[in-house]
C-alpha cells in the first residue's frame, strides 16, 4: 500500500525507540487524544443522511482550517480517479473576492451548506454563515430552506443551540479531537461520504497503519520521528516534495498539521519548532530545487511518489523541428515521465548532502489515501512527544483570536 525507505542515517538506539513508543502507546490507551481511536466508528447514520441527498448537486463546506483542509486533501487526491455527480466548493476565506467567486457559482436550490467549526464560535466560519444566510434569503422557519444546511460542530456548543432551535440536521465532533486531527471524525466523513467516496475504506487504510504501528511491526516512524527532534535546529525546516499536482491540497494540510502541532514552547519555556514546507513536483523544481541543492544545508525533504496513477496517458512519437532533443521522452507515459522525475530531483538532492526519505503510495484509493492521512497524524504525535512538548494545544492562535475581537469591541 505504501512505502517508506530513508537515504540518511537515524543513529536511533532500541532504547530510545522503546521510550518513545511507550509514551506514545500510553497516550493511545489513555483515550485521552481521540484521533486514534475515531477508525473504528460507526458510519451507518452519515451514509442514511447521504441517501437522503439525492437533490444535491453541490455541497459547500463553510469552514477552516482543520475544518476544511483535510477534506479538500482526500478530495482532489481522489476525484479523477472515481466517478462523482456532486461538486463540491470550499469557503474558507473571508476575502470579500474569494466570497464572491464562491458563492457566484452557486444555485442555492440544489446545494448543502455544511457550516463546521468545532468550538461553535470561529468568527470566519460564522461571518460566512450570516453572509449565506442574507444573500440567499434564508428562512429558518421554513423547512425547505433548512433542508439546505448541516452543521457540523461540539454538542452543546453556541451553533449547536443555534441548530437545535431551527431543528437543522447536526453532526457532533468528540471532545478529546482537535480540528486539525478531525478528518477521521464527521468533518471529513460527512462531505466524503456525500461525494461518494468509499469512507469505510478510508478508515481501514488508516486502521492498517495504526494496528501495525502499536503491535510494534513498524519503527521506521519512531526513527524518523527522533531524527527530526534531535536535529531540529541543525534542521529546522521540514519540506514535503509531492508529486503530481494534484497533493497541492495535502501539501497544504500537511503545512498546518506540522505547523500548529510543532510550533511551541516546550517544558523549559524555550521556543522549538519544526517549518513545513510543501512543494508539488514537477512545478516547484524549476523555483525551489535550486535552494535545495546549493543553499544552506538547514533542511530535511520528504518526497512522495505515485506508483500507479491508473492513466497510461503518453507523450506523443512526435518529433518538432529544432526541438528534437526533447525527442527522449516520446513514447513513454506521463506516469514515467513524472516517477523519473522525482527519481532524478531526489538524487540530486541525497548528492548536494540533504536528508531524505520517500514515500511510496502504490495508487489513488480511499485506503491508501487514509493511510497516508494517518500516517502524517501518527508522525506529528510522535515528534511532538520526541521534543516534550504538546502537539494538540495552539496558545499562539487562541492569543491572535483576542487580539482579533478586542480591535472590533465599541
Amino acid at each position: 500500500m505504501i512505502k517508506n525507505d530513508f537515504f540518511y542515517d537515524t543513529q536511533v538506539s532500541k532504547k530510545e525507540k522503546d521510550e518513545l513508543f511507550k509514551k506514545i502507546k500510553d497516550e493511545y490507551l489513555k483515550k485521552e487524544i481521540g484521533y486514534y481511536h475515531l477508525l473504528e466508528r460507526d458510519t451507518e447514520e452519515i451514509k442514511r443522511y447521504k441517501k437522503s441527498l439525492d437533490w444535491v448537486k453541490r455541497i459547500i463546506v463553510v469552514g477552516i482550517g482543520g475544518s476544511s483542509l483535510g477534506t479538500r486533501a482526500i478530495h482532489q487526491l481522489l476525484f479523477l480517479s472515481k466517478r462523482n455527480n456532486k461538486k463540491i466548493s470550499f469557503l474558507e476565506s473571508v476575502g470579500p473576492n474569494a466570497i464572491k467567486a464562491v458563492l457566484s457559482k452557486i444555485d442555492f436550490e440544489e446545494s448543502l451548506f455544511l457550516i463546521i467549526s468545532k468550538s461553535g464560535g470561529t468568527i470566519e466560519t460564522i461571518s460566512n454563515f450570516k453572509y449565506i444566510i442574507e444573500k440567499y434569503s434564508v428562512d429558518f422557519d421554513d423547512h425547505e430552506d433548512r433542508e439546505h444546511f448541516c452543521i457540523i460542530t461540539d454538542k452543546d456548543s453556541k451553533l449547536d443551540k443555534f441548530a437545535k432551535r431551527y431543528d437543522l440536521k447536526r453532526f457532533y465532533l468528540p471532545d478529546e479531537v482537535g480540528g486539525r486531527f478531525s478528518v477521521f471524525s464527521e468533518v471529513g466523513l460527512v462531505p466524503l461520504a456525500i461525494l461518494g467516496y468509499k469512507i469505510d475504506k478510508f478508515l481501514q487504510g488508516a486502521m492498517v497503519l495504526r494496528e501495525k504501528f502499536f503491535e510494534h511491526k513498524y519503527d521506521k516512524l519512531l526513527e524518523k520521528a527522533i531524527f527530526l527532534s534531535r536535529n531540529r535546529k541543525k534542521f529546522p525546516i521540514n519540506v514535503l516534495f509531492s508529486y503530481s499536482s494534484t497533493f497541492k491540497a495535502f501539501n497544504e494540510w500537511y503545512v498546518q498539521l506540522w505547523g500548529e502541532s510543532l510550533g511551541k514552547i516546550d517544558e523549559d519555556g524555550k521556543r522549538v519548532g519544526l517549518t513545513p514546507v510543501g512543494l508539488v513536483g514537477s512545478v516547484d523544481q524549476h523555483s525551489f530545487l535550486q535552494l535545495l541543492t546549493q543553499g544552506a544545508i538547514d533542511k530535511t525533504v520528504t518526497f512522495i511518489k505515485v506508483n500507479d496513477f491508473k492513466n497510461n496517458i503518453k507523450i506523443p512519437n512526435i518529433s518538432l523541428p529544432f526541438l528534437e532533443d526533447t525527442d527522449y521522452t516520446n513514447g513513454h507515459s506521463f506516469n514515467e515521465l513524472i516517477n523519473s522525475q522525482c527519481d532524478a530531483t531526489m538524487e540530486s538532492v541525497i548528492k548536494n548532502g540533504i536528508s531524505v526519505d520517500i514515500i511510496e503510495i502504490d495508487d489513488f484509493s480511499e485506503k491508501s489515501i487514509g493511510y497516508l492521512i494517518f500516517y502524517f497524524e501518527l508522525l506529528t504525535s510522535l515528534t511532538a512527544k520526541a521534543m516534550n512538548i504538546d502537539a494538540y494545544d495552539q496558545p499562539g492562535v487562541e492569543e491572535g483570536k483576542k487580539i482579533l475581537k478586542s480591535k472590533f469591541k465599541i
